[in-house]
Parts: structure tokens; sequence; C-alpha cells
């Protein structure tokens, strides 16, 4: 069981469009959640990026989370994150809005552009301009938090130049005051934006150290741009890293061949090693301002990596 002393704190993060089915899926965030990570958050995807079918098939991010919301009790749960491209905001509100009253106020919302052209055409999903699906992002996290922070007995309107809501009731409300929004990315301009005017967390998705800092940095700088008060509205800054842990250097080998990764890779923008190389590795990041790391564990079926790591690595971290 997880002990946190330190500022730096755990999610299990999976990818379950490679190939999981939900009893996977509760599987492992049910071991999560015994073992004391923080969260248990998963991806958007409805199409694998490598070779193979990703056998049995998607799973669609939120039933998912809505089955976990009812079979856990203590973890927290998110996308990381959900594609601005595959729902509408008025009832994508309503969708997590309602999961987090499933969980007893326990979700976290993680949103995004979209990026993986492949899965929009395999499914029919309108895909349209980098730009535009940026332009998209904004006006729904705009409508989203709009929605959700409406008071009760009042009604909300938005005229965007994608969306229009009209009088809305803006139901149900979530059991949070207001779910954690994430948004996330190594962009230099557009996302430090909407995370300073949106976010409660920011996070850089599987960068090496010294990107990370410079991104964590652009941030904060475009916070103060925009005039937000950090005291008054803190913004966790996390990363997300791709985690290969192993006892020693050949089970480390054995881990990184099973996921298709080589080990050098892993060692830069990643994090992989013994438990006391994680340890170093995470203190690295914490130094360039991380208070909050996304596991990302490929092979779902490893569980005793998810165990190693909480016995062995998370009562050492900073």
């Amino acid at each position: 069981m997880i002990q946190y002393g330190g500022l730096v704190r755990l999610t299990v993060f999976v990818e379950p469009q490679f190939g999981a089915s939900y009893d996977d899926q509760l599987r492992i965030a049910r071991l999560a959640e015994a073992c004391g990570y923080e969260g248990f958050f998963r991806s958007d995807h409805f199409l694998t990026m490598s070779e193979g079918e990703g056998l049995p098939g998607p799973t669609d991010s939120w039933a998912t989370l809505a089955g976990l919301a009812v079979q856990t009790e203590r973890i927290r749960l998110g996308t990381m994150v959900t594609s601005a491209t595959f729902r509408l905001p008025g009832p994508l509100a309503i969708t997590v809005a309602q999961v987090d009253a499933m969980s007893g106020g326990r979700v976290e919302f993680g949103l995004g552009a979209g990026w993986f052209r492949a899965e929009h055409e395999a499914y029919g999903i309108p895909f349209p301009s980098t730009r535009e699906r940026f332009d998209r992002l904004a006006e729904q996290l705009e409508i989203i938090t709009g929605l959700w922070a409406t008071p009760a007995g009042k009604r909300y309107s938005y005229q965007g130049r994608h969306y229009r809501i009209v009088d809305s009731p803006a139901l149900p409300k979530p059991v949070q005051e207001r779910p954690t929004v994430i948004v996330g990315g190594t962009g230099p301009r557009r996302t430090p934006m909407l995370a300073a005017r949106f976010a409660d967390e920011y996070n850089v998705p599987f960068a090496p150290v010294s990107e990370t800092a410079a991104c964590f940095q652009g941030v904060l700088a475009e916070c103060a741009a925009q005039g937000r008060d950090l005291a008054a509205r803190p913004l966790v800054l996390s990363a997300a890293q791709t985690v290969c842990c192993g006892r020693n250097d050949e089970e480390v080998r054995r881990r990184a061949e099973r996921i298709g990764r080589p080990v050098a890779k892993l060692r830069e923008s990643g994090l992989c090693g013994t438990p006391g190389e994680i340890v170093a590795k995470v203190g690295e990041l914490a130094e360039a301002g991380a208070t909050r790391l996304h596991l990302q564990v490929l092979d779902m079926s490893d569980l005793d990596q998810v165990e190693l790591i909480a016995a062995e690595v998370a009562p050492q971290l900073p």
C-alpha cells in the first residue's frame, strides 16, 4: 500500500486500444486501488496504433469509467485524454457529471483536440484541420465548464463558431463542485493558453525532463500573462511517462521487449530501470515542477510491475 509522504503522486494510465476487455481494465484498476495509487486513467482511442487488430477491440472510455465507478471505491478515475472530436460538448458534460455521481465524486476530466486520423476514418468520425480541432477544443472547454458552473435554477447559453447552446438548464451537476480539468500537450502556444485559462492540471506527455521543464515554464508564464492567481487557483503540473520497471537489468530488458520499446529510448523519455533508477528520474521531474506522474502501463497483464512500483518506488518518492 502506497503511503504518500512527499509531493509526487502516482496514477496508473493504460491504453486499452492495444487490446483489453472491460474485465482486463477492471482487474488492473482494482489492483491500482488496492496498492494505493491515487488514480486510474485510460486513453480515449478507437483504434490501435501498432500491428494487429487490438483484440477484442476498442472499449469506450466513458462507458468503461462508468463501470469502474461502481466497481471501485477510492481511486480517482479519468481520461488521458478524451478527444473533443468524438463527442458534442453538451452531452459530454452530462456524461462526465453522471459518471462523477456514480463514483461519489472521483472523476477527473482530461480533454484534448484529437490527433489520430485513422481512427476517425475507421469509425466515420469527422477529422477537421488542426486549427479547427483546437478551435473546437477551446469552445468545448468553455461550454463544459460553463454548464457545470451554472447555478441550479439558472440557464446557460453560448454562441461560438462551432457550437451553439440555447437556454440550457445545465443539468445534471457533478458531485464535485467541478471535476479536475486536465489539459496536456507540448505545443508552445495554444496548449498553454488553454491550460492557463481552463485547466486544474497541465500535463506534459512522454517528454524528456528538459522538455518537460520548458513546457512547465511556458504554461506558468502564460498564467502570469493571463493574470491567473495561482495561489487562489492552483495549477497542478504533471507528466505522463511510459514505465518499465524491473528488479534488475534483465527484468527491465524483458519488460521493454514485451512492450516493443528500446530500453535506451525508454530511459530518455520514460521511467525505465530498477526502482532506484526510477526514483532518481522522478526526482528530476519533481525538481522541474511535477507533483503528479501518470505511469503509462503498456502491458496490462503485467500486474507484478504495478505492485513492484507501489512497493519499492513509491515509498522513496520526493
